[in-house]
């Protein structure tokens, strides 16, 4: 019997901790700053497609409308919008329209509604060119996913600027209140973020080049991809092998150390020396910026504020 009220707190230790952890009033100042960053990824990425809209999402696209159904055994749920044009001629009106909500989006004006359809259009352009997308296009997703649904509205915004003009008031601008729905976002990001690492740790961990502390090497001499001849780590083994195992272990510890308040900034120090190293040398600046835009979201929102600050209180303050 003496147990179980040591069960019972212990059970009320962890429930407190989730609680305080996912709903734990939040300022959403951070959300602002990754909603233009990421915004601004996803409006290139986005615009990139037009170089070849015909090729990839028309009616004859190299990539046949039925691929996706071969993926999936004849069970298509990979909608696309690209599905339910008449014509052709649809394409560029309808591309030009998403390029509009994205745009939306990343200055924040309408932001909830753009938002929620801007991950619904990453998600679907993905979708349609299924054979082409990479890990830039599941990032870009996430992240638009989440902050559509947070208020990424709230700050660094047209919307936030419209209130503000609305209210005739600093002191009762609603940009600034704290709220449970930012801390939501801002989770959901870092925990997908840190599911992202691990997995991407553990598959790492099932090839042979990364235990013999090669796989480095590969990346860098794989003439596809090379935009900076690095090949002359060839005569330096021994640093291919420091560089292969110290990226293994970021990869597979960050999920664990960027939570703690000590180790937090060297896992995402490294994370931008990593992802821009990538992006530099492999030609994939893009995934290498998205990736280090979703890093930011350890970063506090109180530190946001206090570097950007164009005349807003702080949120604590308006929340006193």
């Amino acid at each position: 019997m003496n147990g179980i009220p040591a069960v019972k707190s212990y059970c009320q230790t962890w429930v407190a901790g989730w609680n305080r952890f996912w709903f734990t009033p939040a300022d959403p100042a951070i959300l602002g700053v990754l909603r233009v960053l990421a915004g601004a990824i996803i409006f290139y990425t986005h615009l990139a497609w037009g170089r070849e809209l015909a090729t990839f999402f028309g009616s004859q696209s190299i990539i046949p409308a039925d691929y996706r159904a071969q993926l999936v055994d004849s069970v298509s749920y990979m909608w696309s919008h690209f599905d339910w044009l008449p014509s052709d001629g649809w394409l560029w009106p309808v591309h030009l329209f998403a390029l509009a909500v994205i745009f939306c989006f990343t200055i924040g004006l309408w932001t909830r509604v753009t938002g929620i359809l801007t991950a619904l259009l990453v998600i679907s352009y993905a979708n349609r060119a299924t054979g082409a997308q990479f890990g830039l296009d599941q990032i870009n997703g996430f992240l638009a996913l989440y902050l559509g649904f947070g208020p990424a509205g709230r700050f660094l915004s047209v919307d936030a600027w419209l209130r503000r003009r609305k209210s005739r008031s600093r002191a009762l601008a609603a940009s600034t209140e704290t709220t449970v729905g930012a801390n939501i976002a801002i989770r959901l990001i870092q925990v997908h973020l840190c599911v992202v690492y691990l997995f991407a740790g553990l598959g790492k961990l099932q090839g042979d080049t990364w235990w013999t502390g090669l796989a480095l090497w590969g990346a860098v001499a794989n003439l596809e991809y090379q935009t900076i001849d690095l090949t002359w780590l060839a005569g330096h083994l021994a640093l291919v092998n420091l560089l292969t195992f110290s990226t293994l272990a970021w990869e597979v510890c960050y999920p664990f150390l960027v939570w703690h308040r000590l180790t937090r900034p060297i896992m995402i120090a490294v994370a931008i020396v990593v992802h821009l190293g990538i992006g530099m040398a492999m030609g994939m600046l893009t995934f290498g910026m998205i990736m280090i835009v979703a890093n930011f979201a350890f970063i506090s929102s109180d530190w946001v504020r206090n570097r950007f600050d164009f005349g807003e209180p702080s949120a604590r303050a308006s929340s006193a």
